[in-house]
């Protein structure tokens, strides 16, 4: 204890540097703007919500040199590091990896039968630099931080947290730590993930996946950006849970708030103006898909203000995806509840 007071009483000799020395760099991403090069991404959901076929699927993409989901960005194949202790490489990760069509070659793990990783394992950095890898994947989060570290201690964590921070930041590699939440459905998606809030404060992007409330298809989740530090918030991405991986569907014009609460039990009783406003929603939408901005001028025309209207939308369950430049208002395949 003596030892460690006085390395914090050492006198230090002040440095400062000015802004004016410092040469501005220009964000780089995998997939904007949801996992940038060089930091830490979250990714969490409840469990079997699809988290590792999800990145799996990513992967396989990756691997191959083909562009991710609703981006034009062009790639060339790269080599992704995936280390797992919730399934097994030969039965589970390597099936659902070649199912989704990826490319082995560029597919590695390192071998923990002598010793287990942890953030702070040098085997990271030296696995990344060897085989210039592009993409780190950690799964799941609570398996890789460390043996002696509390989730819950903000110190410890923000401590095994800054060894994965700068391997990301000297090798440029993307790291994505997948993780479950905790049990408080009620809350912030922010505040749902496990342990300090430091975990989340880490992380310079973290996404989120849920089920969706359409019961016909019970295989739909969205991924939405809970928390993005360095872009503007992603739109929110539907896709399909299926046998050989996922199939991504659409851009949909959602926040992560709005995602979670589709799920939420419905409180209190229902306002007047809102049941018209989704039912002029349902009539207005009952011949297929509108331009939202038609949607929006039609119902304000009508006398509804926009805090209403953005109520009834999500009673109405009415989904929005981009087309192009454009956003499009439709109803889900299922029937909608008339209240």
């Amino acid at each position: 204890m003596k030892q460690v007071e006085n390395e914090m009483n050492v006198n230090v000799p002040l440095e400062v540097i000015k802004a004016s020395e410092i040469e501005p760099k220009e964000v780089k991403w995998l997939w904007y703007p949801y996992i940038p090069f060089g930091k830490v991404t979250l990714l969490q959901g409840d469990p079997g919500d699809g988290k590792s076929k999800l990145m799996l699927s990513i992967a396989a993409l990756l691997s191959k040199g083909e562009h991710l989901p609703f981006s034009d960005k062009e790639i060339e194949p790269m080599t992704i590091i995936y280390q797992t202790t919730e399934d097994d490489a030969d039965d589970t990760v390597v099936p659902r990896f070649n199912s989704a069509g990826g490319n082995g070659e560029n597919l590695i793990f390192i071998k923990e039968d002598v010793k287990s990783l942890s953030f702070g394992d040098n085997r990271i950095a030296e696995a990344i630099e060897r085989y210039h890898a592009r993409l780190l994947i950690l799964d799941p989060m609570s398996s890789y931080i460390g043996e002696s570290c509390s989730m819950n201690n903000a110190n410890e964590t923000r401590a095994e947290f800054n060894h994965l921070i700068a391997v990301a930041k000297n090798t440029g590699c993307a790291i994505v730590i997948i993780a479950h939440m905790n049990k408080m459905k009620d809350t912030n998606p922010l505040y749902r993930t496990n342990g300090s809030i430091d975990i989340a404060g880490a992380a310079r992007s973290i996404l989120a996946i849920t089920r969706t409330p359409n019961k016909e298809a019970p295989a739909e989740r969205y991924m939405v950006q809970v928390k993005s530090n360095l872009a503007p918030t992603g739109s929110a991405i539907l896709f399909e849970v299926a046998e050989k991986g996922v199939d991504f569907i659409s851009e949909m014009e959602m926040t992560a708030e709005e995602a979670f609460q589709s799920l939420a039990p419905k409180m209190g009783r229902p306002n007047d103006k809102e049941i018209k406003a989704k039912e002029f929603l349902l009539e207005m939408l009952k011949d297929g898909e509108m331009l939202s901005t038609d949607c929006e001028e039609r119902l304000e025309a009508a006398g509804f203000k926009k805090s209403t209207i953005k109520k009834a939308k999500k009673k109405a369950g009415v989904i929005s995806k981009k087309k192009g430049f454009l956003w499009y208002w439709s109803l889900p395949t299922g029937d909608i509840l008339r209240e």
